[in-house]
């Protein structure tokens, strides 16, 4: 069960014992306003996933500008306030900096693997000796790392190959340097369009889906104008998400502007991601399972689960619930 939606049957003792935590670390938009630095928020320009992002800065923060980056300018030289990323680069921070905070699911994306019928493939196993493209260190590493596992094969049964140009992929996939491609939206779904009826396309429903959050750190939470700022976001945020699932052509339009494709490819790719806007109830099973997976690759131990325990704090997102609008 979706977090967001448990807590909307919460007892109205639970939520009478939030609400003071609430009015006092949220108070009221204009005093937090009132001389306060406004928030400066990061994310990959060219993701789907940045939408609700882009249409509560749009909606809410005029003059605001989404910088590129991600989990990593949090921790960066001049850090930022919030940053949105896929789950994989929290766990890739967290070991140098311990106080780097998950405090919403802001989309889940369901990824594929788009291969060419051409290279002999017609199921999963088949992708075994094959070159599949992808972007290295990422959650699209990680997803055909468990697409490979699904299928009976290692990581080491296939090539799999770092790809700089994004864009490039499905030209590569067509022109037959790659096999097969397994990245996120919309370049999974453009290599599907790309290759016609030589593509198949096998999903990763029920094997993984990304989480692509909401981060920020410890030290911003800790501050109470900085966290009522947070909290605010976070509710703008739940209200941007909703504007969304009714109306999608304004966050649509400003992703394309943001990321450089087409309202055509955004439209081709939409209903590839669930927007939750909640918290996921499994976080900490993912990120303990993928730390698995992602510590031997940067030759490090890997944390245990008490140890990845800390990075979720839901206490943000409970309050911005509670804000009334």
């Amino acid at each position: 069960m979706n977090f967001s939606r448990r807590e909307a049957v919460l007892g109205a003792a639970s939520l009478a014992a939030l609400l003071p935590a609430c009015a006092k670390s949220t108070g009221t938009v204009a005093s937090i306003q009132a001389g306060a630095k406004p928030l400066e928020i990061a994310g990959a320009l060219p993701v789907v996933e940045l939408a609700p992002i882009h249409l509560a800065v749009h909606n809410k923060y005029p003059g605001t500008v989404v910088k590129m980056g991600g989990v990593a300018s949090l921790v960066a030289e001049n850090p930022v306030d919030v940053a949105g990323n896929a789950e994989t680069q929290v766990l890739r921070n967290y070991p140098k900096r311990r106080d780097i905070r998950i405090v919403m699911t802001l989309v889940e994306g369901n990824y594929s693997i788009v291969a060419r019928r051409a290279s002999g493939i017609s199921s999963l196993a088949d992708l075994k000796g094959k070159k599949i493209g992808t972007f290295m260190a990422s959650s699209a590493q990680y997803f055909i790392s468990k697409m490979l596992k699904h299928a009976g094969l290692t990581d080491a049964d296939a090539h799999i190959m770092n790809i700089p140009s994004l864009q490039d992929m499905p030209g590569a996939l067509r022109r037959g340097e790659l096999d097969a491609v397994g990245i996120w939206e919309p370049f999974s779904e453009n290599a599907l369009h790309e290759l016609g009826a030589d593509a198949i396309e096998f999903s990763g429903k029920g094997i993984y889906r990304e989480h692509y959050n909401v981060n920020t750190t410890a030290g911003a939470l800790a501050d109470p104008v900085k966290r009522a700022q947070i909290v605010h976001f976070l509710r703008d945020l739940i209200d941007a998400t909703a504007d969304m699932k009714r109306d999608p052509t304004m966050a649509q339009k400003l992703v394309a502007k943001s990321g450089g494709f087409t309202m055509e490819e955004l439209a081709r790719c939409w209903d590839r991601h669930t927007w939750l806007a909640g918290y996921a109830d499994d976080m900490l099973d993912v990120l303990t399972e993928e730390e698995a997976w992602l510590a031997p690759i940067e030759k490090r131990p890997a944390l245990t689960r008490a140890e990845l325990a800390p990075i979720i704090d839901r206490s943000a997102y409970l309050e911005a619930l509670a804000l009334k609008r």
